[in-house]
């Protein structure tokens, strides 16, 4: 690809390529469940890391999908991807799944695309629309599966109306696209789960953090995230404050 392809419009190309090869897979119609979503898996993964490895050779990667390598953590530059966030709904023939591509830098997550191909959009960092209106009441999102217990216990002392979703990206962009206003995850995460949500939800204008308030960091040697707050900025000192008493 031309050198003169910015980091961003690499991110929301490939995020969006990546989705149309798995509609394309998904619509071929001979594979279903756990074997469509592995084939997914692997053949976004496979394009992605081709790409992102002929683009910017300099750069380090960090993939779902791919065998890590933690000389990663000496470079001041990684794409941090999860092909397909969601396997499960993708199988399942529903839109709520996502594909992330995102790029840190000096740990922070600086650039972000979220593909949602189900829907037909793909969410950057460098172009997030513009926030809609607050929902009155606050519209909090679950897992569709496993709904946490701490998100809960938010939700009910906010008064908030619980919004069941699929994939980690998915909920996120929700937010961003104004169809909810909290997204609480304390089930645990890693790094690709939400590297690519978290720049385009911060750069969209929401409060991004960890659910204690302390800032999401990126390309660790260990990738696990435990926990995730997106929420609209003035939720952020009540979100928190009411995560801090769960369990208390």
């Amino acid at each position: 690809m031309s050198t003169a392809e910015t980091d961003d419009q690499l991110a929301q190309r490939l995020a969006a390529a990546a989705g149309a090869i798995l509609l394309d897979l998904r619509a071929r119609g001979d594979l279903e469940g756990k074997a469509l979503g592995q084939a997914g898996d692997e053949a976004a993964n496979a394009m992605l890391c081709r790409e992102i490895r002929a683009a910017r050779p300099g750069d380090a990667l960090l993939s779902e999908e791919e065998k890590d390598n933690v000389a990663r953590c000496a470079r001041s530059r990684v794409w941090i991807v999860d092909p397909l966030d969601g396997t499960r709904e993708y199988g399942e023939g529903r839109s709520d799944w996502a594909v992330h591509v995102a790029l840190a830098i000096d740990g922070v997550a600086a650039v972000g695309a979220v593909a949602l191909p189900g829907l037909g959009v793909t969410l950057t960092s460098a172009s997030p629309p513009p926030l809609a209106p607050p929902n009155h009441p606050p519209k909090m999102l679950v897992s569709r599966t496993r709904p946490a217990a701490e998100a809960l216990f938010v939700a009910e002392r906010l008064g908030a109306e619980l919004v069941a979703m699929g994939s980690a990206g998915a909920k996120a962009m929700a937010v961003v696209r104004g169809e909810a206003d909290i997204y609480l995850h304390t089930g645990g995460q890693y790094e690709w789960d939400n590297c690519a949500p978290a720049a385009v939800a911060a750069a969209a204008g929401l409060h991004v953090s960890r659910a204690d308030g302390s800032p999401l960091r990126y390309n660790n040697a260990d990738t696990y995230l435990p926990d995730l707050l997106i929420c609209r900025k003035e939720l952020a000192e009540t979100v928190l404050r009411r995560a801090r008493e769960f369990g208390g």
